[in-house]
């Protein structure tokens, strides 16, 4: 029975902790692609594109931790690893290529896959930048 709690409760600390991120992450990708895009486009297909991207990004890197050993703090040798380095690009591309394939733009055509990859680029920097300053 503690086993099934504790799994529960990791699911529920995952999808929450997704959500966040997700929302956070769709502001920045909301307004990189309104102006590339140079078109409206929908804010909720934008922050489900990306809550299934922060999804399946957490679950990349919690793997890459874990297989490294590097589940506690300091994580500076988790951050140079060539394996987290190699999960990132791969990451970026599941997030591009979610965003392209989750996101309409308001006169129902797909966005561009250069937006998709600029929103990513974007919200990939100031992800980098709040966790250098954090470590």
């Amino acid at each position: 029975m503690t086993t099934l709690l504790t799994l529960i409760s990791t699911l529920l600390w995952w999808v929450l902790y997704s959500s966040i991120g997700a929302l956070f992450f769709a502001i920045i990708a909301w307004g990189v692609l309104r102006w590339s895009e140079r078109c409206t486009v929908v804010f909720n297909r934008t922050y489900l594109a990306c809550l299934v991207w922060n999804l399946i990004g957490l679950l990349l890197i919690a793997g890459v931790a874990v297989h490294e050993g590097h589940t506690q703090p300091p994580y500076v040798a988790l951050l140079t690893s060539p394996l987290l380095r190699g999960a990132l690009v791969l990451d970026m591309l599941i997030g591009a290529f979610v965003l392209w394939r989750l996101i309409p733009r308001t006169d129902a055509r797909r966005i561009r896959p250069a937006s998709a990859c600029m929103a990513v680029a974007v919200i990939m920097a100031v992800a980098f930048g709040a966790a250098t300053s954090l470590v």
